[in-house]
């Protein structure tokens, strides 16, 4: 073949090849074509999965290992149906979706993205800074700003790379493979080795947290819940505070697996590589094998150390040294002990709202060991509280600088992916092409994550999951849209899937769609009330009021062939 050929025509042609030859040669075209879906896996591997995972292991142990799953598996369906869309029509997806979906669809969709990326950039760097001060360089933990200015430069040198195209845009993909597989091997080499090395690690076990467990809504895990019996009068208290905060992290699960921001990256990425309708297989290969798989081991494995190291155990930092020696417990981990102690005080005896602060600590101090054992439960460790856990199962360099490495890369990542994003929907939101100088100014957006490490004085990874329930709140938005996208011959024109595919893809959809307003509808009430309700109530009725009017010319008009030519164009 020619080499002045364009790399997209390559690809085809490869593509073709592997076809004729069958299904072993396909897939291994596929595995040396796949790039978009690693860019997703790259934003998914993030500190809101870290954080999240982290903290099911904490909550549930191995009881709800099956949530990522199940929330991973309802994204890629979506995720295929916008790749789909994207690669039948050829078009630039908001503009699609504002001029013959929803005008205000389109514009929540993109605004919503811009503010899941600048929110959700800030737990990222409260991780990175905690992986180098804690983990890798101890040393530099009174250089925060240096650090953090660091990591910014880092990430804005590496999203820069993307936008050079050609040969940096391989580069970037290639180095999101590595840095991808050195993540996921970083947190399965913490697990293999608490399964070697003596920790409380069962396959039985683990394998049984892959069936879903519903009753985990509105209980808490049974170890937890048996201590929280112990606190006699007080359970019922204890019961709800772990149930509100079970949810929470079960949304953040959810929304971390796939966010709103992924489903705006998605269709770009693919329509920056010039792909089309002959590469759809290849999308949907490229999601499972890029995306889905490294989350679903990644995100596994912390869920795993965490439960063997933290589920229904009191800190023992806690348990050692308080009240008689609080200086040697970790200031974030006090600070969320205490917290807990002194909301329960107060529902025990509401006059201590009004009372001095050394009162309150004598009532506190005299709280049952029982009340204290939840309490030490459920205070937020940090992510890098778990590397010192481990320690003693999996040896310093490994519980120190793997597991610190891990969080570095998943951090450094997601970081750059936002950055990237943000561009993408910046120039979208200005009708402007998706690259140069405004690509990179949108790209900028999320810098402002950097202030994190400066603004949340709790545990580190703990920003992710508030930050999280707001982004699953938006993502509904996605769905929905190109729910209706797949349904609309407005769009698709000839190539809205037809008969039994039709069925399949609308039962998927509703399913991911039904998922996604049901975590939704938990994170607006239990965050905002009625306030929430009416704002959501609110956008429903400007959507249905501002509809996309019929266009001129047959419903198929805009989409494109595989040639690039305008389907209908010649009727």
């Amino acid at each position: 073949m020619s080499e002045e050929m364009p790399a997209v025509e390559r690809e085809r042609q490869m593509l073709l090849e592997a076809e004729a030859q069958g299904t072993g040669a396909k897939l291994l075209t596929w595995t040396k074509l796949s790039g978009p879906g690693w860019l997703q896996s790259a934003i998914t591997l993030g500190g809101g999965s870290l954080a999240s995972s982290l903290f099911l292991g904490i909550l549930a142990g191995y009881h709800l290992l099956w949530l990522q799953v199940l929330a991973m598996a309802c994204g890629v369906v979506m995720l295929g149906a916008i790749g789909y869309v994207a690669l039948s029509t050829g078009e630039r997806p908001f503009v699609l979706v504002r001029d013959r979906i929803n005008p205000v669809l389109a514009w929540g969709w993109a605004l919503a993205t811009l503010a899941a990326n600048i929110v959700w950039c800030l737990p990222q760097f409260s991780l990175a800074w905690a992986a180098v001060s804690q983990n890798l360089a101890p040393g530099l933990a009174n250089q925060k700003p240096l650090v953090c200015g660091v990591i910014l430069v880092v990430a804005i040198c590496v999203t820069m790379l993307y936008d050079s195209g050609g040969k940096g845009l391989r580069l970037y993909e290639n180095g999101l493979r590595i840095l991808v597989a050195l993540i996921v091997l970083s947190f399965f080499g913490v697990v293999a080795k608490l399964m070697l090395g003596g920790g409380d690690v069962s396959v039985s076990v683990i394998l049984a947290g892959f069936i879903p467990d519903l009753s985990l809504i509105s209980n808490p895990a049974p170890a937890v819940a048996e201590a929280i019996a112990a606190t006699g009068d007080a359970a019922s208290w204890w019961s709800g505070q772990v149930v509100a905060k079970q949810r929470d992290v079960m949304v953040s699960a959810a929304a971390t697996a796939v966010g709103i921001n992924m489903t705006f990256l998605f269709p770009y990425s693919l329509l920056k590589k010039k792909w089309d309708r002959s590469f759809r297989g290849l999308a949907i290969f490229d999601l499972a094998t890029g995306m889905a798989i490294p989350f679903v081991i990644a995100t596994g494995c912390v869920v795993v150390a965490a439960s063997s190291t933290f589920h229904g155990k009191p800190s023992q930092s806690i348990v050692d040294n308080w009240p008689q020696n609080k200086s040697a417990i970790d200031g974030k981990l006090l600070k969320e002990f205490e917290g807990w102690m002194g909301r329960l005080a107060v529902a025990k005896n509401p006059e201590l709202k009004v009372a001095d602060k050394s009162e309150v600590a004598t009532y506190i101090e005299a709280l049952p060991q029982a009340d204290r054992n939840i309490a030490a439960m459920l205070a937020d460790r940090d992510a890098l509280l778990l590397a010192g856990a481990l320690e003693p199962l999996t040896g310093k360099f490994v519980a120190q600088y793997v597991f610190g490495f891990g969080v570095l890369g998943m951090a450094l990542s997601t970081i750059t992916i936002l950055m990237l994003i943000s561009g993408f929907t910046f120039c979208e939101v200005l009708g402007l092409p998706q690259e140069g100088r405004y690509q990179r100014i949108g790209s900028l957006l999320p810098a402002v994550g950097v202030l994190g490490p400066f603004v949340w004085t709790k545990a580190a990874a703990y920003l992710a999951v508030p930050t999280s329930v707001f982004g699953m709140a938006l993502l509904p938005i996605a769905y929905v849209t190109f729910l209706f996208c797949m349904n609309s011959p407005r769009v698709l024109g000839e190539h809205m899937p037809r008969g039994r595919s039709r069925v399949i893809w609308n039962v998927l959809m509703f399913i991911a769609f039904g998922l996604s307003t049901v975590g939704a509808g938990w994170s607006v009430w239990s965050k905002t009330g009625w306030v929430g309700v009416a704002g959501v109530f609110a956008f429903i009725v400007l959507a249905v009021v501002f509809h996309s009017k019929e266009p001129s010319g047959e419903a198929a008009e805009g989409t494109t062939s595989p040639e690039g030519e305008t389907a209908g164009a010649s009727a």
